[in-house]
């Protein structure tokens, strides 16, 4: 059984929520482990990622990057860096913000970094967007048009659970690829 880690920060609810959808996506594929992992709760012992074969992060997009709460795990790493712990674990991110764009770019390029620097292999997000297949724009998988990583849209101010169908159907397909892609991993390597 490989082991994957969905490590997030969610101030309002939203982020939360899809991370529980890409759980449930990776949860999908029956090789794997998945478990859900607060960012804050890591900052105190990141070691706690060691026996983990993957890691997927997950951050409101606030200001053009990943939130305080996010940053400080991330700064929280430096002994693995130093020790190269997390060297060869696969990664990949998600992140959500109130605007179509909102700079979740931004974001998705920090997380991105912030793995290289540790030495991990990124997954990316390979969903063509649907609506150029002729799937209403809010039902379409991958509708914001993003293949570094998971971008998902959370209107200012609603609720946690108010997202359109395509982002959920992202999440999950998200996930799912991500086990996926670590059951490939393992079969060439062993």
């Amino acid at each position: 059984m490989k082991k994957i880690a969905i490590i997030f920060h969610s101030a309002h609810g939203h982020t939360e929520h899809i991370a529980h959808h890409v759980l449930a996506g990776a949860q999908s594929v029956s090789s794997v482990e998945a478990a859900l992992l607060r960012a804050e709760d890591l900052t105190r012992d990141p070691d706690v990622l060691l026996p983990f074969d993957g890691l997927i992060f997950g951050s409101p997009t606030y200001l053009g990057g990943v939130s305080g709460t996010f940053k400080q795990f991330m700064d929280a790493t430096g002994r693995l860096w130093k020790t190269q712990g997390l060297k060869g674990k696969l990664a990949a991110g998600f992140t959500v913000s109130s605007l179509p764009a909102g700079d979740k770019q931004s974001t998705l390029t920090s997380m991105f970094v912030f793995a290289m620097q540790h030495g991990m292999i990124w997954v990316g997000n390979p969903f063509l967007p649907e609506q150029h297949q002729g799937v209403p724009y809010d039902d379409a998988v991958n509708r914001l048009g993003s293949w570094s990583g998971l971008m998902a849209q959370a209107g200012h101010g609603s609720a946690a659970d108010s997202f359109v169908a395509g982002d959920v159907r992202t999440a999950r397909m998200f996930g799912q690829h991500f086990a996926e892609t670590i059951g490939r991993i393992r079969e060439v390597t062993s």
